[in-house]
């Protein structure tokens, strides 16, 4: 009987517990709701100042009284179909690092105006991004219905971390009956598959139907060959891995308008691609694979994936600069994981060994013992 009255009390002061917590729980959800609504609310008007000042524009001399930093070694006479002979004045807003395309008529005159570019939408629900410059500008007929088509490259940075590369995003506008639109279907893909090196790489996208997106998606070995790449064959081998089995080693690449698009991958014995890897990051061109290692990294007993390369990057146009970079990938339960603490930490260069790296990585993970063979 006591142990029934003690169930019975424990009952009731859980149900007195869950009773008093659960206005507290509601409480806190409304006021987590008006918080998101005033968000909201913020953001649509912060907008519509946005689009007031971007509206304000009537004239080339108003670009920058409104806060638009015209990017002047962008600024192009060309004619357009639909605008005929204008100005293309491109401008980053200095409050929120967007960019927009001004055109203006001999007057001066601003007859088109455009910010919805894929380079505005890289951050998610933020009026604020990151455009730092115009990397490439082309004006040529791009999709064959003889009009002039806008093919653009932004520069990006990374936001605090000022000292990578800054990544690129690339666009295409269309020309339409009185002016421009996009097609976000093709800015997505462009993007999300390294399209967007350069506008010779965009155009054997877009208008040759050149696509990278096979190395992302392809199940198969057959898949990557019926499509072009190409194996470096001294370089692929079979390695044992311990929650993968015995898989091969491909490291290869495709060459897509002078640019060599570097992929690894893991082949299981039926031909099936069990995991890949993109150590280029935002890297231009493979020029040289110095190495791949498949060694215990971080001291769990499981073989991990290291690569060192060099890589070609344009710094300036037609000026081409060579980099040694490289990756670390740490074998899970299921997969691998890619390295982002040991890769702040140390930086290759053109005399880094593969052996120098391996022996660096692991003593960061505090597991140094004398260097075995890769096997």
């Amino acid at each position: 009987m006591k142990k029934i009255m003690k169930s019975v009390l424990l009952m009731f002061a859980l149900l007195l517990l869950c009773s008093t917590e659960l206005p507290k729980v509601k409480a806190a959800d409304a006021e987590g709701e008006k918080e998101a609504g005033r968000e909201l609310t913020e953001l649509r008007e912060e907008y519509r100042a946005y689009q007031e000042r971007l509206n304000g524009v009537k004239n080339r001399s108003q670009i920058e009284e409104n806060g638009f930093c015209v990017l002047e070694e962008q600024v192009f006479t060309v004619t357009l179909e639909s605008l005929g002979e204008v100005f293309f004045v491109p401008a980053l807003d200095e409050r929120y690092h967007r960019l927009i395309l001004f055109f203006a008529d001999e007057e001066e005159r601003i007859v088109y105006r455009t910010d919805q570019l894929a380079m505005n939408f890289v951050r998610d629900g933020s009026l604020a991004q990151l455009v730092r410059d115009i990397s490439a500008v082309s004006f040529q007929d791009v999709n064959g219905d003889l009009k002039t088509d806008i093919v653009l490259i932004a520069s990006c940075s990374r936001g605090a971390n000022q000292t990578r590369k800054p990544y690129q995003v690339g666009e295409v506008l269309f020309a339409g009956e009185n002016g421009f639109y996009r097609d976000f279907r093709i800015s997505d893909k462009i993007n999300r598959f390294g399209m967007n090196k350069s506008v010779d790489v965009i155009l054997s996208y877009v208008r040759d139907g050149k696509s990278t997106e096979f190395l992302y998606t392809a199940k198969t070995m057959k898949e990557l060959s019926d499509n072009g790449f190409l194996v470096i064959e001294e370089q692929s081998y079979r390695r044992e891995f311990e929650k993968l089995g015995s898989l091969l080693v491909v490291p290869g690449s495709i060459t897509i308008a002078d640019y060599d698009i570097f992929m690894i991958y893991l082949v299981n014995d039926e031909g099936m691609i069990t995991w890949s890897f993109q150590p280029m990051g935002v890297h231009d061109n493979l020029y040289a694979l110095r190495g791949i290692a498949c060694r215990d990294i971080d001291g769990d007993g499981m073989k991990d994936l290291v690569v060192l390369a060099r890589y070609s990057d344009e710094v300036a146009p037609g000026q081409q600069e060579i980099v040694s970079d490289y990756g670390i990938y740490y074998q899970r339960t299921g997969g691998f994981a890619e390295d982002s603490d040991f890769k702040r930490r140390f930086t290759c260069d053109e005399n880094t060994k593969m052996e120098d790296l391996v022996y660096a990585a692991r003593a960061y993970w505090g597991y140094v013992e004398e260097q075995e063979q890769d096997t």
